[in-house]
């Protein structure tokens, strides 16, 4: 069952709006993934870049998520995250054997907890890892992850276009 898709009140504060949009964005990526097989899950169908599956991309939304808010603001050891691990390019999205399943409850494993630690902390709170982003605020990371995850739910939306037809804004 995917997440609801819900805009945030109009009325809301800045964090209610925040994190109201990037969950939504976030709830859009199950959606899109409904009813697909394995094999689709899994099927490239850019010719330039073979790991920009379905499958890849939900992997690449669990990192990135791990990377922002455990990582780079929470202050986790880059060693925790395999974006960080340049002896494998693109490791994120290398998801050869994974079922989609397991890919979508990581991510949404990482969002819960990624929405614990801004539920913890101010807006204004400095990341911790100051090595990559020396003087960055949650509020930027926050916009930042809204802009991410927006724009690879309009890659799922291609390319579930290209895998079996399907379309919708929602």
């Amino acid at each position: 069952m995917t997440p609801p898709r819900l805009r945030p009140p109009v009325d809301g504060d800045e964090r209610a709006q925040l994190v109201g949009w990037l969950d939504l964005q976030r709830a859009l990526v199950p959606y899109k993934c409904e009813g697909l097989t394995e094999a689709d899950a899994h099927r490239p169908v850019l010719p330039s870049s073979p790991l920009m599956t379905v499958a890849g991309i939900v992997s690449h939304l669990r990192w990135t998520e791990h990377c922002w808010f455990e990582v780079l603001f929470a202050g986790a050891p880059t060693d925790t995250n395999v974006q960080f691990d340049e002896s494998r390019p693109d490791a994120d999205k290398q998801v050869d054997g994974v079922p989609l399943d397991r890919l979508l409850d990581e991510y949404a494993g990482q969002c819960a907890r990624s929405n614990e630690i801004v539920a913890a902390a101010a807006l204004d709170a400095v990341c911790r890892n100051e090595e990559y982003c020396p003087g960055v605020h949650l509020r930027w990371v926050l916009t930042h992850m809204v802009e991410e995850t927006a724009r690879h739910v309009g890659h799922l939306d291609a390319v579930r276009e290209l895998i079996d037809g399907r379309t919708g804004y929602w």
